[in-house]
């Protein structure tokens, strides 16, 4: 199995984010790669081990405007041909679908998610996902399911928020692996959608984030160790190959429900109901202390 771990990246923004939090736990360092600076990607070939596609504020079908898209739809095409394990983050996603074939774009008014947004499975989802789960979100764009793909997850207002095409290509809308200080950072910047249609508050977004960034990040390190735990790290300086993280995470990630730790947020004029309960799976991985890198930016 190949050993390069390629992620695609659509900004100059810092690479902290839950992606490189995972790859690194496992002594694993990506390459990270910005077509849209003139980057060359390459071919997958067989040093490849698994790629991951960013979101970006590009518009995937604009291929004539954005040439560098082209590469990358390349790319995706032959993560999928040869089997490499792919996740594709928003704008990935879209790509994903793209490349697959399906349409891409806003949804009639330009709705938006900005902010923090429940999420739900669909039957063949729960594999996957808990009945509920609250995650980080910006975009107004959407994908249409491509033929072949299986619809994992949806919300309110974009009825596709998961999918996947066979056993190696994912494709997420929303962004479980931004942390805390990157979505900060999202809300300080000059594109943030406030005041847009769908678009939450500031002091939302805050309340929600608090309340469930930390599931999300449990939720997502499972489901990155699901994708990508087979990935060996390379050998250590006594020739002995690193050995794969515990499957029990995996397990445990997407068979609990995970639930939110407070009964009821305030933010605006609105009043949110929330679980008390923590998540027994969750409580228990504590304790055996499975978890894999409980997110230092929960704060």
């Amino acid at each position: 199995m190949g050993r390069r771990v390629v992620l695609i990246r659509h900004g100059d923004d810092p690479c902290d984010d839950r992606v490189m939090t995972y790859f690194r736990s496992r002594n694993i360092e990506p390459e990270i790669v910005r077509p849209f600076r003139g980057e060359p990607l390459g071919d997958v070939d067989s040093s490849v081990a698994a790629s991951v596609v960013y979101g970006g504020p590009f518009s995937v079908a604009e291929t004539n405007e954005y040439p560098f898209l082209l590469e990358e739809h390349r790319w995706i095409e032959q993560c999928i041909e040869q089997r490499v394990p792919f996740l594709g983050i928003c704008q990935g996603a879209q790509s994903l679908a793209h490349t697959l074939g399906a349409k891409c774009g806003p949804r009639p008014g330009k709705p938006h998610e900005f902010g923090y947004y429940a999420i739900r499975p669909t039957p063949p989802g729960k594999a996957f996902f808990p009945d509920e789960l609250v995650v980080a979100q910006a975009h107004f764009h959407e994908f249409e399911l491509p033929d072949g793909a299986e619809l994992l997850a949806e919300s309110d207002t974009f009825p596709r928020q998961a999918m996947r095409y066979g056993d190696t290509a994912f494709g997420l809308q929303f962004h479980p692996e931004v942390t805390r200080s990157g979505f900060r950072r999202w809300q300080d910047s000059d594109w943030a959608w406030y005041g847009r249609p769908g678009a939450q508050s500031r002091s939302t977004q805050d309340a929600l984030g608090d309340i469930h960034d930390q599931r999300q990040h449990v939720w997502f390190m499972g489901f990155l160790d699901m994708l990508f735990g087979s990935i060996r790290v390379r050998e250590t300086a006594e020739d002995e190959p690193a050995t794969e993280l515990a499957a029990g995470l995996r397990s445990r990630a997407f068979t609990s429900t995970l639930r939110p730790r407070h009964n009821r947020v305030t933010c605006d004029s609105e009043t949110l109901d929330m679980s008390k309960s923590r998540d027994p799976g969750l409580m228990a991985a504590e304790r055996e202390g499975s978890l894999l890198c409980l997110d230092e930016d929960a704060s």
